[in-house]
């Protein structure tokens, strides 16, 4: 059912020319069948591009290209690659085999994303009866696809039917559609005939520049889903275990989960080990050192946490690394002697990831090199939102944020403007991250848990499954409100889940 979409909207379409198409093929991959071309990184070069049947027409149509006609995210399957002038295929780098199979491997990734997503969306319409729906689940893949394909006028036309029909507060879909028009509108007001898109300064994460409301719905979004809660029981369940015995702790929190207000993880934390102290126990000392740029948010939870440790007589040291992930370093982060580490990220390590995969690399090898923690506890949102390919990346977040709407018709009223504000200056900021923005703009670059695994055990760490499966069903089963989520046991990760599609994945390695 997605093919139909991605082929026939696009090259049915006589105002997308031979240059756009090119872009789609790198994007989408809907219609590339063909041997692998690397792209050219520095100089002109001439290209014969393959098309499906429809156009077979333009099949030998040469153009002249450079660099910057591919989107930013491509560019990194081809980074490694050194391109020269040529002008046939012949003149072109060797290739190992291993590249051959990435590439296929991403194709075949970025293919199936599509195809799920599509049908899974169209799927989810068609059970809910709503005619008015499946014109919205048609209209968007048609406008992504223009979008991609890079031609303005079609799109246009499409974007302004889309806000004629993707209501703010309409039906679950009909806003989560609103926040992709938004980003939709965002990326084609980028687009160049030859350039890339989505400009902007390098930032740690969305919420170093946040808004009071974006604060605002920060914090709803903590206390009215279970998505960072399930994060912070489940690591401070695991931080436990680890400390257990022991009387001198030190966690690392990178980022602070955002900058939330009142540290509530830290505030669970310092309550269990106040409970455990009161029996056999030794009496306890607790260091936090929160990384990252929010240092004025960062000390007001730190003083309000060694207010709370004071009370609990726990003895309690807090302090602040100011600096993102990208340029920690190893003198930043102050150890001691007999203490026992453990690193803590809620939402936070995907940020890290970039194009070249090196920034990543650098502070997982610094992790596991330099500070060698006990335990890293990994929260991140479970989702493949980090592909090369434009259109995969925006079929897999349309399914994965309809689920969270979906979660949030069912816990809030209709017209409730918590939801509203949660909506609309939380997961809308995410969206239009992802779908409107590349190269170091585009922060909100969530994984699957498996690629995670990839990552962290090539830097050297080893899985630590998660023991608390039981607990964190009982957690779950406590709250009412949290009816519809499941909670599941992948490969000793605890993955929760809304109806069966995955939301937020918990995991631990150990060095």
């Amino acid at each position: 059912m997605a093919h139909k979409y991605l082929s026939n909207e696009v090259y049915n379409n006589e105002n997308c020319d031979a240059v756009s198409a090119h872009d789609l093929c790198f994007s989408a991959m809907a219609c590339y069948r063909f041997p692998y071309m690397p792209m050219l990184e520095d100089t002109d070069s001439t290209w014969i591009l393959p098309f499906s049947d429809e156009t077979r027409d333009h099949k030998k149509q040469r153009l002249t290209m450079t660099s910057d006609d591919s989107i930013g995210s491509n560019s990194s399957l081809y980074s490694d690659h050194e391109s020269k002038n040529t002008s046939s295929f012949n003149s072109f780098p060797r290739l190992n085999f291993r590249d051959h199979i990435s590439t296929y491997n991403q194709r075949y990734l970025a293919a199936e994303a599509v195809e799920e997503a599509t049908a899974a969306i169209i799927n989810a319409e068609e059970e809910d009866g709503s005619a008015d729906g499946m014109k919205l689940v048609r209209l968007l893949i048609a406008c992504a696809e223009a979008v991609a394909c890079r031609d303005k006028s079609h799109a246009s036309v499409l974007l302004s039917d889309l806000r004629a029909n993707a209501l703010v507060h309409g039906s679950s879909f009909q806003r989560v559609a609103s926040c992709f028009v938004q980003g939709l509108a965002d990326r084609l007001s980028l687009v160049q005939p030859f350039g890339a898109v989505g400009f902007a300064a390098p930032i740690m994460n969305i919420m170093d520049v946040a808004s009071e409301k974006k604060e605002e719905a920060f914090s709803l979004v903590y206390q009215n889903c279970p998505h960072i809660q399930f994060g912070h029981f489940v690591a401070n369940a695991t931080i436990l275990e680890a400390f257990e015995g022991e009387s001198f702790f030190h966690v690392v929190d990178l980022g602070m989960t955002l900058g939330l207000q009142h540290g509530q993880q830290w505030l669970t934390l310092i309550h269990s080990l106040a409970k455990r102290s009161a029996g056999d126990q030794p009496p306890c000392h607790l260091r936090i050192t929160g990384v990252g740029l929010s240092v004025d948010r960062f000390q007001i939870i730190g003083d309000e946490l060694k207010s709370y440790a004071k009370s609990m007589g726990i003895k309690f040291e807090f302090s602040v690394v100011k600096t993102n992930l990208e340029k920690l370093q190893p003198q930043d982060i102050k150890l001691f002697e007999g203490e026992v580490l453990v690193v803590n990220s809620i939402l936070q390590l995907h940020c890290v990831v970039k194009e070249s995969r090196g920034a990543l690399n650098s502070v997982l090898q610094l992790i596991h090199k330099s500070f060698s923690p006990k335990l890293l506890v990994l929260v991140e949102q479970d989702s493949s939102h980090n592909g090369p390919f434009f259109l995969g990346r925006f079929m897999e977040a349309l399914h994965y944020y309809s689920a969270i709407f979906d979660s949030l018709d069912t816990m809030l009223p209709k017209y409730d403007t918590k939801r509203a504000k949660m909506e609309q200056f939380y997961f809308a900021e995410e969206i239009k991250n992802i779908v409107s923005c590349e190269g170091p703009a585009r922060v909100e670059r969530h994984e699957k848990v498996d690629q995670w695994r990839r990552r962290l055990s090539r830097a050297g760490f080893q899985a630590a499954p998660i023991k608390q499966m039981a607990q964190a069903k009982q957690w779950l089963g406590k709250n009412k409100a949290f009816e519809g989520y499941t909670i599941v046991e992948d490969k000793g990760s605890l993955v929760l889940g809304w109806k069966s599609r995955p939301i937020v994945a918990v995991s631990c390695w150990k060095c």
